[in-house]
């Protein structure tokens, strides 16, 4: 099996608990153009399937300890729909592989192995599993502006944020994002929905902090009519309603313990069974989670549990506070100035360059939420084509100067504004590096304008 047909190896994931067997069988792969590894129990198994990206495993039915092969077998289709299983069997077994295939796996092998049946059937294997990632790859080229709108970014820590994003998001790991309150956690977590194969299936989110505890499991698992005081209808829960898309457990941290232990069940065992019912129902959904603590503080402090944190973080991405991306703040304050003149009608056409300094220099403790909410005020005040100083709220405009802020004094008073524009365009520079087209996104200016200003301040 050459290249030709993926850019990258396959990923081919053995389990058995007969070391030499796996490894065996590992060896026997070599001749192809994969990338095979082995683990030895189940458990191990479904902790790599959780953690990376598998396109086929080869995996015994009968293993040592609670996982067996079709636990991996479920596991392996509900992290990746892509992932094809090849089940490995005694006589006696053949039954159940049988079974198994009418679960999703690609097909058995009977023992002792034919090796040239085995690499005939990874390679069939593989080239299915690569078929079904080709069109999560079309689902991946309609990232870019769609994907990230709302939280645009040019930072190296965003950057590395949408590169994560851009291969999670066509697969069914769970996702746990943490950052403090006004980052856009729930816009990412949208985005990852958007951009997955659930995209055309409901994104239903969910406040874990905003309810009691009996409204939040009614909320997530639904209820039947008496099942509590005013309960007068049968409900859905979340649970139901997302299945085949996506639910956003938005501030998990604050879960209460008990509902933690019935949350952690219903991940497990997919089924919910609504308050009052014993009827139980299957669901098939994506869980993505948001926090602004510290959930490995909290398991320390026995106020989370320690066996659903790692249900939920799949994959974890923390988002940074603004006050550490500002080489994204004019990207985002242009993005919010023309989502507030379309909803406004406003006349507002962009920023001053002494304006922009301001707002970039800023700690933002709101973050994201501040930023927008304080642009969508300023466009509404604004009576000119440009906001300026004077259109700035107090808290921008009288805050303390920063240590190494790029941003102008603090004390505006008897400072000119072509001084003040002049120091923005020179610190601009500097971070740029004399990036003059850089300096301009930044600035919030045309080219032609920067090299005008640049002229007629001799810089």
């Amino acid at each position: 099996m050459g290249s030709h047909w993926t850019e990258q190896k396959p990923v081919i994931l053995v389990v058995d608990d007969e070391r030499d067997h796996a490894d065996g069988i590992v060896e026997a792969l070599g001749k192809l153009s994969v990338k095979a590894l082995a683990v030895y129990t189940g458990e191990h198994a479904v902790e790599v399937l959780r953690n990376q990206a598998v396109d086929v495993v080869v995996t015994d039915l009968k293993l040592e300890g609670r996982v067996d092969g079709l636990d991996v077998l479920r596991e392996a289709k509900r992290h990746s729909g892509s992932t094809e299983v090849i089940l490995i069997t005694a006589y006696a077994t053949i039954e159940n592989c049988k079974e198994a295939i009418r679960q999703g796996a690609f097909d058995y092998l009977v023992k002792p192995l034919d090796i040239d049946q085995l690499r005939a059937l990874v390679e069939q294997a593989a080239r299915k599993a690569a078929a079904a990632h080709a069109e999560r790859a079309e689902v991946a080229t309609e990232l870019g502006a769609f994907l990230f709108e709302g939280i645009k970014g040019v930072s190296p820590a965003m950057q590395g944020i949408f590169e994560v994003v851009r291969r999670v998001a066509p697969t069914n790991i769970a996702v746990l994002i943490e950052g403090p309150s006004g980052t856009g956690k729930e816009l990412l977590a949208r985005a990852i929905h958007n951009n997955s194969l659930r995209r055309s299936k409901p994104f239903k989110p969910v406040n874990c902090a905003g309810l009691t505890e009996t409204l939040l499991e009614s909320e997530l698992f639904g209820h039947v009519k008496g099942a509590f005081t005013g309960a007068n209808t049968d409900r859905k829960g979340l649970f139901e309603v997302a299945d085949e898309g996506t639910l956003f457990l938005d501030e998990i941290g604050d879960m209460p313990l008990t509902m933690q232990a019935k949350l952690l069940r219903v991940i497990e065992d997919g089924v919910v069974v609504p308050v009052g019912s014993t009827k139980a129902t299957v669901v098939n959904v994506r869980i993505i989670s948001a926090t602004n603590r510290s959930l490995t503080k909290l398991i320390e402090r026995k106020e989370f549990r320690e066996d659903l944190y790692f249900r939920i973080r799949g994959v974890n991405i923390s988002l940074p506070p603004l006050r550490e991306r500002t080489d994204d703040i004019p990207i985002l304050a242009e993005h919010f100035l023309q989502e507030a003149v379309e909803e406004t009608g406003s006349k507002v056409t962009g920023f001053t360059a002494a304006a922009m300094s301001i707002v970039t220099g800023y700690e933002w403790p709101g973050n994201i939420r501040q930023l927008r909410n304080m642009i969508r005020t300023m466009v509404v005040m604004c009576d000119r084509d440009k906001i300026d100083l004077q259109d700035l709220p107090p808290e921008l405009s009288q805050r303390r100067q920063l240590p190494g802020s790029s941003a102008a004094p603090a004390n505006l008073a008897g400072v000119s504004l072509n001084d003040l524009e002049k120091k923005a365009i020179v610190d601009t520079l500097a971070r740029t590096q004399g990036n003059r087209e850089q300096a301009a996104k930044i600035l919030g200016i045309g080219e032609r304008t920067l090299y005008r200003k640049i002229k007629e301040y001799n810089l």
